[in-house]
């Protein structure tokens, strides 16, 4: 079974071109189904959640396949038979594969949680952040909003130039997700992009790599990274501080679905149960990145909303349009 599921989504990844997983890695339960599932969430950050699944599901092993939020659609459009759930950041595409009919209504399927048409299910909190090399800010006030960073990048444009970096949305899902949230938001959005612009920015197509890049001092300033991504690695903490902006924090929920083409639909519906249920957010393990959707303040944080809404900017000709907006306020 296992030789089947490696040749299968390995296949899944050939077909699909540009699109490829970047990493992969099966958890072993005791003899049994193995659940394929496919998600934006790197390995090391999702692994105690699958072995907690695992040890409460013993039957079940999980190979876990890492693609990007774009890739994800990709890969599930070429070989959606070789996946049984997807995990993703990108709320907008999740909805879209489930608007298209490729997600399984799981009806008995109890949750507090955010939901759509009991297809998608959201599992965390997670804000978009502000992540700032230390060293860069020393003897510095700190930006605390998005026009404090305007201001502050426009008082020192040369020690900034070419040390910043965000998302490229023509390639990132998660990266057009904030940005389109946070266009919607406000105005600043856009002078911040033309600021970056004009200081070129790094574009980058994770939130991994940009944190890589500021704890080395090749940046001084990232936007829109994950905060959770950012609180996950102990031996960067002292060299970068993540700021959640006062102004407005766009916040996603990762969401999970189950594909409408699965045969293991009911360790498929375990998992996404378990997800949902927050039990896998202890607080006993120090560290741990993944805030449950229960602990953080909605009403503070600006929560994307899992609604038809978001596939308004994945509509081609919006979509184009915003692209060219944002090309021009930001690619010199």
């Amino acid at each position: 079974m296992r030789i089947f599921v490696s040749l299968a989504l390995w296949f899944c990844v050939s077909v699909a071109g540009a699109a490829e997983l970047e990493d992969r890695r099966v958890f072993h339960g005791e003899d049994g189904v193995t659940l394929r599932v496919l998600s934006s969430t790197d390995t090391d950050i999702f692994a105690p959640i699958l072995d907690g699944f695992i040890a409460r599901n013993p039957s079940v092993s999980v190979d876990y396949a890492v693609a990007g939020s774009a890739d994800i659609v990709t890969l599930i459009a070429e070989c959606g038979d070789c996946f049984d759930v997807v995990i993703s950041s990108a709320m907008d595409l999740q909805l879209k594969l489930a608007n298209d009919g490729l997600a399984r209504r799981l009806d008995g399927l109890a949750t507090g949680g955010s939901q759509w048409r009991q297809s998608v299910f959201g599992f965390t909190l997670e804000p978009a952040t502000v992540v700032l090399n230390r060293a860069a800010f020393e003897g510095r006030d700190l930006p605390r909003t998005r026009q404090a960073l305007i201001e502050a990048l426009r008082a020192d444009p040369e020690h900034f130039r070419g040390r910043l970096g965000t998302y490229d949305v023509r390639l990132s899902g998660l990266g057009y997700l904030f940005a389109t949230q946070d266009a919607r938001a406000s105005e600043t959005f856009w002078r911040l992009m033309e600021v970056f612009g004009n200081l070129d920015a790094r574009l980058y197509c994770c939130s991994g790599d940009m944190i890589d890049d500021l704890a080395s001092g090749e940046l001084f300033v990232a936007y829109n990274v994950l905060g959770s991504y950012a609180s996950t690695r102990p031996e960067t903490l002292d060299k970068v501080t993540i700021i959640t902006p006062e102004d407005f924090a766009t916040t996603m929920m990762r969401t999970a679905l189950v594909l409408d083409s699965t045969a293991l639909g009911d360790a498929a519906e375990a998992l996404v149960s378990y997800l949902t249920s927050g039990t896998w957010a202890a607080r006993d393990r120090p560290g741990f990145p993944l805030p449950s959707i229960g602990a953080a303040d909605a009403q503070v944080l600006s929560v994307v909303s899992l609604d038809p809404g978001l596939l308004v900017y994945l509509d081609r000709l919006k979509r184009a349009l915003f692209l060219e907006a944002w090309a021009s306020a930001l690619l010199r």
